[in-house]
């Protein structure tokens, strides 16, 4: 099997995991390896690895890098060109790597990977998802990812950024504190700044939410976010995990704990502006900013922004 990995060695993590996989990656000269440290070079970097008959893409950067990566491969015309794909905790952030059940220690799962490739067992390690098709109008291209959050997240990954210096603190630790932060805000009902509510309307499979103003709305495939939670108790078959909090609300400390667990209180319903459901289509009308797997589309008055999953990718655990 043919192996390529796709590195962005700017995507966070600490020197020292950087250079223990580059010295793994000296090991195995038979595996082709790029760098693309900006999404700019991400094309080539594809194109390259679709030249060379790549099998088994091996992403090692965070969840922006898969993002980048998935977006070139599920939207290029070379659709003929579609790899296993293994992400690797290389990234500030890895959501994705940590539902698929990737190793904590990256060089060691690409290690384990390779030597598994070698021997076959690849396909023990398959894990297939859905991948979110988010379409944010006509000014921009499709993308594609797994998870996406508008407005608050929007706000608190900007938060998050402004308040930790750059590399490992504006990932997990970084979002924890601040998720932290706003879940205390939020229970004391201080929703001032980050946690105003945003104008919006939401309908799923073609059925509007009632409110036109949420607090929260996020989506994605995961079956796990980051630190564990769990925020959606859908139980409808299908695809898109949503979860939606109107702004009028009552949240308290128990309600938000519950939610984070996916085991929300009786008292979280629908019709008190709690609302967790699985979905094949979101469309959302709105003003503010969106992010998609922590890369972030500023905001722009009324746009409309379609969710719906086109594609289910063979992702491979590392």
């Amino acid at each position: 099997m043919r192996i390529g990995v796709l590195s962005n060695l700017r995507a966070g993590r600490d020197h020292s995991r950087v250079e223990k996989v580059l010295r793994e990656l000296e090991r195995h000269p038979d595996v082709l390896h790029l760098e693309a440290n900006s999404s700019e070079l991400v094309p080539d970097a594809l194109d390259q690895f679709a030249n060379e008959g790549v099998e088994l893409l091996v992403v090692n950067g965070g969840d922006g890098t898969v993002q980048h990566a998935l977006t070139e491969i599920l939207s290029s015309p070379r659709r003929s060109w579609l790899p296993l794909i293994a992400p690797i905790r290389g990234g500030r952030t890895n959501m994705v790597a940590l539902d698929l059940g990737a190793r904590r220690n990256p060089a060691r799962a690409l290690r384990e990977l390779i030597v598994d490739a070698r021997a076959g067992r690849v396909a023990e390690r398959i894990v297939q998802r859905e991948v979110l098709r988010v379409d944010l109008g006509p000014e921009l291209p499709i993308q594609y990812g797994m998870f996406f959050g508008v407005g608050m997240l929007y706000r608190a990954i900007h938060a998050t950024h402004r308040a930790f210096p750059e590399g490992k603190a504006q990932g997990v630790f970084g979002a924890g504190i601040v998720t932290g932060t706003l879940v205390t805000r939020a229970a004391t009902g201080d929703r001032a700044g980050i946690l105003d509510a945003d104008k919006m309307q939401i309908a799923l499979d073609e059925t509007p939410l009632a409110p036109d103003g949420f607090i929260l709305a996020m989506a994605t495939t995961l079956e796990r976010l980051f630190l564990r939670m769990r925020p959606f108790w859908g139980v409808e078959p299908a695809p898109i995990r949503i979860t939606t909090i109107a702004a009028g609300a009552r949240l308290r400390s128990s309600t938000v704990a519950g939610i984070l667990r996916g085991r929300p209180p009786s008292h979280a319903t629908p019709e008190a502006g709690f609302t967790s459901r699985n979905v094949h289509k979101v469309a959302l009308r709105l003003d503010c900013g969106t992010t998609l797997d922590g890369e972030l589309f500023g905001p722009e008055s009324g746009r409309l922004v379609t969710l719906s999953c086109a594609d289910r990718v063979r992702f491979v655990r590392a």
